[in-house]
């Protein structure tokens, strides 16, 4: 029996990052919203936010080699690669207006700068990271990239990776020093507690049972109040699923038009993490590789310095895992529990179009430790494996649907709104890019549901992002300004200080 029912203006579910960007730019733009966030755990950004359980790149395309494919011809298509970018500009714009105005504070607690590179194998991979390079560098989104495939030059630029080996094959890397390593715990931590000071109700230990609409259009949560053992109704005009893996249950719920023919297939992650301090501080960079043949774009291999409370660590991988879970602490029924009958055929059509993907997993799912360190070796090829522990990253769901141009039960790799037709309720899908755009999206979902605020919104939205409504691609001196502004305000210009870290 429900013990209360109040009502709000706005009601957020699952306390990562998302939600916390969603309320601080609502709070921005309209201070009087009551605003009403549940989260199911006892912290703040414990899921898909914590900085265990996502690679912490500061996603901006400048390493990431599956967001720059091959075509047929030849030619690297870098449509992704701009678009993905510009998306990390606003989310570093939106950081550093709340730094600018004391809103948050310390953002080195969340983001540090760090090289950025690619590094790749083999005659073909090499000719295809030229070509990548060549596409890439002309525009000022990716000033200063810059290429090697000289071994000497790749020793200053990666040394533990050089260390010992081999150079039997053609070898190249790309650079970039403005790249980040990013905190998504703690810039979430940060945002919240922002946004209990400016009145917003943050409720911890909170999980949602249902979600309905009302007669009146606006919808009713049913919320169980873990700590007091009480079911609890509430009530708001609008409703944001930010729940991570856990976003889809939810959504389907809801029983809007737009929940159907919509799956998720679970996919988790292990990284190997280094326990000597001696082999950390050889390495400072996140590097990525290429996906083996018929992985998954999100197990890119790669290597990658981490700040971690306060500490520089050393992670490797990822390793896809498979559990039924849609979050770490979610339940084995949770994909069976998913399945329903608008959307049983999208999911066998996926399953029978994507084998390949299953094969993967199964045979990552046979890997020992020895054989983690075997993959990790080609990183770093005197790796030892007592230097190395394995640690469970984060669940992820990625997004399948029926699409027109691939047809029924195509598997999505990347992020994904989803939202009613009248704008009263949105959810946020799929995985990677996901919080490194975080600002980005919820500004779609801004303008998506609540577009009756659209022209009163908007100076103040271009007072956060300046770039908003700008192509940033096509301007070169707003690029240069932005990167100037954002590196100051985020304290990401001092790189001898952060190496020392």
């Amino acid at each position: 029996m429900s013990s209360r029912h109040t009502t709000t203006d706005v009601i957020l579910i699952g306390a990562g990052v998302m939600s916390a960007t969603l309320g601080s730019l609502l709070k921005e733009l309209a201070p009087d919203l009551d605003i009403t966030i549940f989260e199911k755990l006892e912290h703040a950004g414990e899921e898909s936010s914590n900085v265990w359980n996502n690679a912490g790149t500061g996603h901006s395309a400048l390493c990431e080699l599956n967001y720059t494919p091959e075509q047929p011809d030849g030619s690297v298509d870098i449509t992704k690669a701009l678009n993905i970018n510009e998306k990390f500009q606003v989310s570093k714009q939106f950081w550093s207006y709340l730094v600018k105005n004391n809103l948050i504070d310390n953002p080195q607690e969340f983001i540090k700068p760090l090289p950025h590179m690619s590094l790749v194998h083999g005659e073909d991979n090499v000719s295809f990271l030229k070509k990548r390079f060549n596409a890439l560098s002309d525009n000022p989104l990716f000033e200063g990239m810059e290429f090697s495939d000289d071994p000497e030059k790749l020793k200053e630029w990666m040394p533990l990776i050089m260390e010992e080996r081999n150079v039997n094959q053609p070898m190249a890397a790309t650079k970039v020093d403005s790249g980040t390593d990013v905190n998504f715990g703690a810039l979430t931590r940060k945002l919240l507690n922002h946004l209990e000071r400016q009145g917003v109700h943050i409720k911890y230990s909170h999980t949602v049972d249902d979600i309905q609409r009302t007669e009146d259009g606006a919808w009713e949560v049913k919320v169980r109040n873990f700590e007091r053992g009480t079911l609890e109704t509430h009530t708001a005009k609008f409703v944001f699923i930010g729940a991570g893996g856990g976003a889809l249950p939810l959504l389907q719920k809801t029983g809007i038009p737009e929940s159907k023919h919509v799956g998720g297939f679970p996919v988790s992650g292990l990284f190997l993490v280094c326990n000597n301090p001696d082999v950390i501080q050889q390495h400072h960079a996140k590097v990525y590789g290429k996906a083996p043949v018929g992985a998954p774009p999100m197990s890119v291999p790669h290597l990658d310095t981490r700040y971690i409370d306060g500490e520089r660590s050393l992670l490797f991988g990822p390793f896809a895992g498979f559990t039924p879970k849609f979050l770490k602490a979610g339940s084995n029924m949770d994909l069976i529990g998913s399945v329903k009958p608008d959307n049983v055929f999208t999911m066998l059509a996926a399953g029978a179009k994507n084998m390949p993907l299953t094969k993967y997993l199964v045979e990552q799912l046979l890997l020992s430790k020895e054989q983690y360190i075997e993959q990790l070796r080609e990183f770093v090829p005197d790796a030892k494996s007592e230097d190395w522990d394995i640690v469970t990253a984060g669940q992820r769901v990625q997004v399948i649907k029926d699409t027109d141009d691939k047809g029924r039960g195509t598997l999505q790799f990347g992020t994904e709104v989803v939202n009613s037709d009248d704008g009263s309720i949105a959810a946020l899908l799929g995985a990677s890019p996901g919080a490194s755009t975080a600002a980005s999206i919820m500004l779609e979902i801004i303008e998506k549901c609540f577009p009756e605020h659209a022209d009163e919104w908007e100076p103040k939205i271009k007072e956060m992002i300046p770039s908003y409504g700008e192509s940033l691609k096509d301007n070169p001196a707003l690029v240069q300004e932005i990167h100037a502004t954002t590196a100051q305000a985020l304290s990401l210009m001092d790189k001898e200080k952060v190496n020392k870290a």
